[in-house]
């Protein structure tokens, strides 16, 4: 881009100056005169310098002695011009964005992370990505900042993650699905996560106690990975939980439950209040005689 400033013009006459001033001083018997010239013309092209003006238009003026009226400011780096925010002739000020320009070869992916998943990843940690214009196609990366606050109306973590882009492929703006792979977890307790049954206010597993018999467990989950759930509280390494059929397990449960609760209320002394439905206690060992527990 070519600029024209009265600036820019005056401090080139003052550069020609000193340098013509300098030439012409330079064989003087007076050393204080040589060095006085000398170091004149070093304040005007430091002034020159300061204000970008790019080496080859100083030799440029070294070589031709003439003023140019427009200077030419170049990008300090290659890339793609995303927005052109001068045009030729515009009036400029120090507020005016010239032009918006990036280097695409590696970029820049901003995931919000829920505040329950903020203990697990860390930088450095690595990322698959992918996105809906690319079917098929994995993107490696890795987490290179975790921003120190929290947004306030999402209640999200922002992390930045980077990716190569060689190709270009991955464009400005795109939606992307992110995994990202936290730390190792060494000696975690895991169950398959179609074990976990959520009834909304806790997770729960149904543990094998014997043959035929279940018990509820109420569990607290971790991290969850390529179908695998930790468990940090409520289940010990080596026990037997279902992964098919939980939900028949706790409705006959409840059923039976109701049932015994129904029965209670039948037998007790008249005036008696009546038995409250909700909440009753699954603490007992479940019977199951005629189940078909696959996929323990």
């Amino acid at each position: 881009m070519s600029i024209y400033s009265p600036q820019l013009v005056a401090t080139q006459e003052e550069y020609l100056l000193a340098l013509n001033n300098a030439e012409a001083l330079k064989n003087s018997p007076f050393k204080d005169v040589r060095d006085g010239a000398a170091s004149l013309l070093v304040s005007a092209r430091e002034r020159l310098q300061l204000l970008d003006v790019p080496e080859h238009q100083i030799k440029q003026l070294n070589k031709t002695r003439k003023v140019m009226k427009g200077l030419h400011i170049h990008s300090p780096f290659d890339g793609i011009v995303m927005k052109i925010g001068a045009r030729d002739g515009q009036r400029i000020t120090p507020n005016t964005e010239l032009y918006k320009i990036a280097d695409l070869s590696r970029i820049w992916v901003i995931v919000d992370l829920y505040e329950d998943d903020m203990p697990w990843v860390q930088e450095g940690d690595t990322a698959n990505m992918q996105v809906a214009g690319i079917p098929g196609r994995i993107f490696k990366g890795k987490v290179t900042f975790i921003y120190p606050y929290l947004e306030a109306k999402t209640r999200t973590l922002k992390v930045r993650l980077e990716f190569d882009n060689p190709e270009l492929a991955l464009k400005p703006e795109m939606f992307a699905n992110v995994v990202v792979n936290a730390s190792k977890q060494f000696n975690a307790v895991v169950v398959p996560l179609e074990a976990i049954i959520r009834t909304g206010e806790q997770e729960q597993v149904f543990v094998q106690r014997g043959v035929g018999k279940f018990e509820p467990r109420k569990v607290t989950l971790g991290v969850e990975a390529d179908g695998l759930v930790q468990i940090i509280s409520g289940l010990n390494a080596g026990e037997q939980v279902v992964t098919s059929g939980q939900f028949l397990i706790d409705s006959e449960s409840k059923l039976q439950e109701a049932t015994a609760k129904m029965m209670e209320s039948l037998n007790a002394p008249s005036g008696s209040d009546a038995v409250d439905m909700q909440g009753m206690d699954m603490s007992e060992d479940i019977q199951m005689d005629d189940m078909n527990m696959d996929g323990m």
